[in-house]
């Protein structure tokens, strides 16, 4: 079964009911995210295949998500120039494959950018810590323009079967519009349901739900 069985125009009700919300008496003094939350059936997690799948969004859910370069000389003086938060070669030898310290840089940030110089010393400087977390960092070129790849890692989102049959993705927040919240929706919605064994027929539930929020259901 192809095609979407939710109808934009319900897709826009609830979208519209979350902002009215987050905007009323119940305005928080953070911003909230929205997260798309699926339910799934007729799925052993333990005999079929456990599906992983990244989509980049139309418009980014999580503009705030920190993004730290691990730099050659060159990406870490761009950084600097950008005020955006850098390791060189020589901090990550400092760690000496401390595996606390390891896991505190990875706790550290949301996700990573490497230069291709430094990709491949990330196994031998770091060992498995941020592959394990996770974090394997994006290689980047020094053609590539540091703040617009950041946002493409802050744009894409990522759905992976693991052992529950429950999903969540943060698909936006509330300072976003309505249509910009409907076309995120939308598409990860329709990937979701691209990666699924039997599509439509695996999908249980779907809810919208901002942080402090009552979730909305879909379908």
């Amino acid at each position: 079964m192809s095609g979407t069985k939710v109808p934009i125009t319900r897709v826009r009700e609830e979208v519209s009911a979350i902002l009215a919300a987050s905007a009323g008496d119940q305005k928080r003094k953070f911003v909230e995210t929205v997260e798309l939350q699926i339910g799934l059936k007729n799925y052993d997690p333990q005999r079929d295949k456990r599906f992983s799948g990244t989509i980049k969004l139309p418009y980014v859910p999580r503009p705030r998500m920190s993004v730290c370069i691990l730099g050659d000389a060159h990406d870490c003086d761009r950084a600097k120039e950008q005020d955006m938060p850098f390791r060189s070669a020589d901090d990550l030898k400092k760690l000496n494959k401390n595996k606390k310290l390891i896991k505190k840089l990875a706790a550290s940030y949301d996700a990573f950018l490497a230069s291709e110089s430094m990709i491949k010393q990330i196994p031998r400087l770091l060992g498995p810590g941020l592959h394990k977390a996770g974090k394997f960092p994006t290689p980047i070129g020094h053609n590539d323009e540091l703040s617009v790849r950041a946002d493409e890692i802050r744009a894409t989102i990522k759905f992976q079967l693991k052992k529950v049959l429950c999903l969540a993705v943060a698909i936006g927040n509330v300072s976003m519009t309505e249509d910009e919240l409907v076309s995120n929706i939308m598409l990860a919605i329709n990937f979701l349901v691209s990666l699924l064994k039997k599509n439509w027929q695996n999908v249980k539930s779907l809810f919208i739900k901002s942080t402090m929020g009552k979730p909305h259901r879909l379908l």
